[in-house]
């Protein structure tokens, strides 16, 4: 088992290298088109976003709060005041500068946008409870855009449908038409369509116009436009209805000055490009990104655009107010398998393992991390997350300073609980137990195992006493840093070693719909005069 723990740092590392080195998706296809900005352009973007429900977007638009779920580390949020917004003509004039002594492609630049669309919705609107998906098509570069989405969102996982009743005879187009006819992604006329689209889709995406559409629609485009709006009056009498996402501008508003007769499309979602067209200025939904991360400096200088940093290795970030967020609504319906007793392990030691394994498996993010909850002789509980280092027959070890508020805790009281969550995998194990310190030799061995500087830090560090800022451990470290430059032996601190916690029951936790989890539990039991363990099932 100490083999898969190391597994799961190395992996993680791995992880995490390989993010700092591959750089983003593009494709580089041949220079021969003219600029996207003379074909009715839509720009380009790419994203990670907050998902929301239905339900969530029901309440926004009834002004009682938007319900959301956390903002990722990935995202940022900024105040709509300190983006620039573009006109039409800038927009044009930088698209024209991009596709022209810049060197882009129209095609490479379609690629990253249909790519970072897909992302998108995946990021928002989950398979399990988004699935179908109704890519509205217009006939120049955004409805490419859309076809692009299309591709990548079929080996998301969803089902794409595309209407594309204007088709654009161009190579290019038809090798998106082509790409999409080999996947078996059905394509449907606009007479094929039902006049309510709320029973067959759950999200609509909005690829009809960009930002150089100049006067009203035409049919059929009118005509479909009309068919989203209808969707509007379904969350005013709560039925249910899809989420449209617009790609850079809703269709049938103006680009500048944005709806105009105030009754036009109310997108779930706008993903700018670039940077935001002056219309974006008056969306009001709740999801408002900015794609266009390979804007170069000379674009931003010559056009003095104030843009937000792009956090990480992230080729979107959140613009627009902080949203309110109605704490009450945020939940997961929770699809996972069954765990029944036929399935569980006899031996809890093995039923962990085997779930620690998946986790692995599933590559989730530091799978030994664990809450620690302890209680001193005045029953007052802690918790704070520690590593799991160790785990057999006879318990699960972990590390760290003796003088913590932890180490009084189980000085005084030896009772203690763990929990692992693998959110990945809707899954939970809680061990309770009474927990003694591992052996001295055992703890020099692990301290000598760590990475110097790790082995420093703990010599460093008074874990929980007060200390009077950061630079007295900077301090302190360059010290001992220098000291043992030499590379001779770190000797391990006498108020630094391991505990155990000796299992005494163990909880199996798989989250299930309609808040129906599997919970197994395993106490142990003396029968024939020898110690086994049973399994009970507990009412979720």
């Amino acid at each position: 088992m100490n083999s898969l723990i190391r597994k799961a740092k190395c992996k993680t590392m791995t992880c995490l290298l390989l993010a700092q080195l591959l750089p983003p998706s593009t494709s580089l296809i041949n220079f021969n088109s003219p600029p996207r900005s003379l074909q009715n352009p839509a720009p380009y973007q790419s994203g990670l976003f907050v998902p929301c429900s239905r339900s969530d977007f029901r309440r926004w638009c009834s002004g009682s709060g938007m319900a959301n779920r956390p903002v990722s580390s990935l995202q940022s949020l900024q105040s709509s005041d300190s983006v620039s917004y573009l006109s039409q003509r800038e927009a044009a004039e930088i698209d024209e500068i991009l596709m022209g002594p810049l060197g882009f492609s129209v095609d490479q630049l379609m690629e990253l946008a249909g790519l970072s669309v897909a992302t998108a919705i995946a990021e928002v609107y989950r398979t399990s409870e988004y699935n179908r998906v109704l890519v509205i098509c217009g006939p120049g570069n955004n409805g490419g855009d859309g076809l692009v989405a299309a591709r990548h969102l079929f080996h998301f996982g969803y089902k794409p449908v595309v209407c594309y009743p204007k088709r654009t005879p161009k190579p290019l187009y038809d090798g998106l038409i082509t790409q999409l006819e080999s996947l078996s992604v059905p394509f449907l006329s606009v007479e094929d369509l039902p006049m309510d689209l709320s029973n067959d889709f759950d999200i609509l995406i909005d690829a009809m116009f960009g930002f150089s559409f100049r006067g009203a629609p035409r049919p059929p485009f009118d005509d479909l436009i009309q068919r989203l709006l209808s969707l509007q009056n379904h969350d005013r009498l709560h039925q249910e209805s899809p989420v449209v996402v617009s790609i850079d501008i809703p269709s049938g508003w103006h680009v500048e000055e944005g709806d105009i007769s105030r009754e036009g499309l109310k997108p779930d979602m706008l993903v700018s490009l670039t940077a935001p067209k002056l219309c974006a200025k008056r969306f009001c939904g709740p999801h408002h990104f900015l794609g266009g991360r390979f804007v170069p400096p000379s674009i931003v200088n010559k056009y003095k655009l104030q843009l937000p940093p792009y956090p990480g290795t992230s080729m979107c970030v959140r613009i627009g107010k902080p949203l309110q967020i109605d704490i009450s609504a945020l939940r997961e319906n929770y699809i996972s398998p069954e765990f029944l007793e036929d399935q569980v392990e006899p031996d809890p030691f093995d039923q962990f393992e085997k779930w620690f394994a998946d986790a692995l498996a599933a590559g989730l993010r530091e799978p030994n991390a664990m809450a620690l909850s302890t209680a001193g002789k005045d029953g007052k509980p802690s918790s704070r997350i520690v590593l799991l280092k160790g785990v057999n027959k006879d318990g699960f070890v972990w590390y760290t300073n003796y003088e913590s508020r932890k180490a009084r805790d189980i000085s005084e009281n030896p009772h203690a609980s763990l929990l692992f969550y693998w959110d990945g995998l809707n899954r939970q194990v809680r061990v309770e137990g009474f927990v003694e310190k591992v052996s001295e030799e055992e703890s020099e061995q692990y301290f000598h195992s760590r990475p110097r500087g790790s082995q420093l830090g703990a010599i460093v560090s008074k874990q929980s006493t007060v200390i009077p800022g950061r630079h007295v451990l900077h301090q302190e470290y360059e010290e001992l840093e220098a000291k043992f430059s030499d590379g001779s032996l770190i000797p391990k601190p006498k108020h630094w070693g391991g505990y155990r916690l000796k299992p005494e029951s163990f909880e199996f936790w798989q989250g299930q719909q309609s808040r129906l989890h599997d919970r197994i539990r395993y106490s142990p039991q003396v029968l024939d005069g020898k110690r086994e363990w049973k399994i009970d099932r507990l009412a979720p």
